[in-house]
C-alpha cells in the first residue's frame, strides 16, 4: 500500500493508493490540528485573529478564476510572472496567462485534453498538475503526478513539446543555461533540453522508506543543481552532465518512532551570493559555502516551507506556524511573531517593507520587517491559501486552494517630514 495524506483546510487526510513502495506526508501532531477545544494539548491549539493595528489597506487591483484551483488536495502550483503575464494553473489542468496589468485572459489551455481527442461525451479526467508553472526561454514548463512534462508556448498556449519521467512531479522544474530540470517523488531526477524536450542526463536518488508528502525543487545556480533530499541532505550535481558534487547533512532525526525520525529537506535551497541557505523539516537552518559544502552556521529551526532571503536577513515559518527573522551573515534571531500558530502559513514572501504570509483560512498576513509585528490582513478567499505568495515589482498574486486568483498591491506609507 502507499500511503498518502492530502491537505484540507490546514489538516491532512489518510488517502490509501495501490503502489509498490510506502510514502508517507507525516508531519508533526502541531500540524495535524483543525479546530481547538478546552480538551486539546495546547501544542495543537489554533490561533484565533486577533485585532490588530492596521497601518494601511491592501488594494485588490483584478480578481480571476483559475478552474477549480487544487482543491483539497497537498500542492505547491502558484502563479508565476514573465514576460507582462501572470501564468497559472489548476490540479485538473487549466493552464491559463493573465495581462499582468489587467488580469485580462490572454489564453488558456487544458492539459487534461491536450491533444484535443476527448469528446463531448466523453469526461473529463484530471491532468493532476502538480509541479510549477516555471517559465522561461519563452515557454512554461508543467509536471504531472502522473510523469508528465509539458513545454507550453508562453505566447500562445500552445504545447511545444512533453516528456515523461518516472514518478509524481510534484514540484516546479528548475531552468537555466536553457536546460530543464525536473525533480520527481521517486527519486528521479531529469535534465530536458529547454528547447526540444531531448532527454540530456538522468540522476536517480535514495529515497527513505518514509518521508514527507512532498519534495524539494532544485534550483540551478553557478553551473550546479542544488536541492534537499528526503536523508535530510542538501546535494549539489553538476547542470552540464548530472554527476554529483558535495553532499551535506542538515537533518537531525531524534525520537524513537519511524515519524519522529523525518529529517526532510523539502523546500528549495535558497542561494544568495556565495551561500547556500536551506532548512530540514526537523533539524536545522543552515548557511552552506555554495562551492564546497561546508556549512558556515547551523540553527535549530524546523520547517518544509520555502525560506526568504532578502538583504541581510533570512524569513522563515516553522512547522508550528510561527514566523522568525535572521541575521544572514550568523543566523542571529532578530524577531519572531508566534501569532498565527498552528494556522498553516504558508512562506514568507518579501514586499515592499514587509513579510507576507497566507493561512489555511484564506488570509494574507502583512508583517513588519523590522519588528514582525502584523500591520495589515486582506482575505483572499474562505478555502485557504497554501502556497508561499508570489511577488513581481511590489505586487503580490496569491491564488486560494478553490483557484481564486488575486493581484494585491501594498500601498506606500508615506511619512511626513518634520
Amino acid at each position: 500500500m502507499h500511503l498518502f495524506k492530502n491537505e484540507i483546510d490546514g489538516c491532512f487526510v489518510k488517502r490509501f493508493c495501490n503502489r509498490n513502495t510506502l510514502v508517507a506526508l507525516l508531519l508533526s501532531s502541531t500540524l495535524l490540528a483543525c479546530s481547538s477545544t478546552d480538551d486539546e494539548d495546547p501544542d495543537t491549539l489554533v490561533a484565533e485573529l486577533t485585532e490588530i493595528n492596521e497601518t494601511f489597506t491592501p488594494q485588490v487591483l483584478w480578481d480571476r478564476s483559475v478552474g477549480d484551483g487544487v482543491d483539497d488536495y497537498f500542492s505547491r502550483l502558484k502563479p508565476a510572472v514573465a514576460y507582462d503575464k501572470v501564468y497559472s494553473a489548476s490540479r485538473e489542468g487549466d493552464v491559463i496567462a493573465f495581462d499582468i496589468k489587467t488580469g485580462k485572459e490572454v489564453w488558456q489551455n487544458d492539459l487534461s485534453d491536450i491533444n484535443n481527442e476527448r469528446s463531448f461525451w466523453d469526461a473529463r479526467v484530471s491532468a493532476l498538475v502538480a509541479g510549477g508553472p516555471t517559465v522561461g526561454s519563452d515557454k512554461i514548463f508543467i509536471g504531472t503526478e502522473s510523469g508528465k512534462v509539458f513545454a507550453l508556448s508562453a505566447q500562445t498556449g500552445e504545447l511545444v513539446w512533453q516528456a515523461d519521467i518516472k514518478g509524481e512531479v510534484i514540484t516546479k522544474p528548475a531552468l537555466g543555461e536553457n536546460i530543464l530540470v525536473v525533480n520527481t517523488a521517486s527519486g528521479i531526477m531529469k535534465a530536458f533540453d529547454a528547447n526540444t524536450g531531448e532527454e540530456l542526463w538522468k540522476v536517480e536518488q535514495d529515497v527513505p522508506a518514509l518521508t514527507l508528502r512532498g519534495i524539494s525543487a532544485p534550483v540551478i545556480a553557478s553551473g550546479g543543481v542544488i536541492l534537499g533530499t528526503g536523508k535530510g541532505e542538501v546535494s549539489v550535481y553538476i547542470l552540464e552532465k548530472g554527476q554529483q558534487g558535495w553532499t551535506t547533512e542538515i537533518g537531525e532525526a531524534s525520537g524513537t518512532t519511524e515519524l519522529e525520525r523525518v529529517i526532510d529537506v523539502d523546500s528549495a535551497p535558497v542561494i544568495f551570493g556565495d551561500k547556500v541557505y536551506a532548512i530540514s523539516s526537523r533539524g536545522n537552518l543552515v548557511s552552506i559555502e555554495l562551492q564546497s559544502g561546508r556549512i558556515i552556521w547551523k540553527r535549530q529551526y524546523s520547517s518544509y516551507r520555502q525560506i526568504a532571503v532578502y538583504r541581510n536577513d533570512i524569513y522563515i515559518t516553522t512547522t508550528k506556524g510561527h514566523v522568525y527573522s535572521l541575521n544572514r551573515n550568523n543566523g542571529i534571531e532578530r524577531w519572531s511573531n508566534l501569532s498565527l500558530t498552528n494556522r498553516g502559513v504558508t512562506g514568507p514572501a518579501v514586499v515592499d517593507n514587509y513579510i507576507v504570509v497566507g493561512d489555511f483560512e484564506g488570509y494574507l498576513h502583512w508583517l513588519n520587517q523590522e519588528t514582525g509585528e502584523i500591520v495589515a490582513r486582506h482575505e483572499v478567499d474562505g478555502s485557504g491559501i497554501h502556497s508561499t505568495p508570489t511577488v513581481s515589482d511590489d505586487v503580490i498574486y496569491s491564488q486560494s486552494r478553490d483557484g481564486d486568483l488575486q493581484a494585491i498591491a501594498t500601498p506606500k506609507i508615506v511619512t511626513a517630514e518634520k
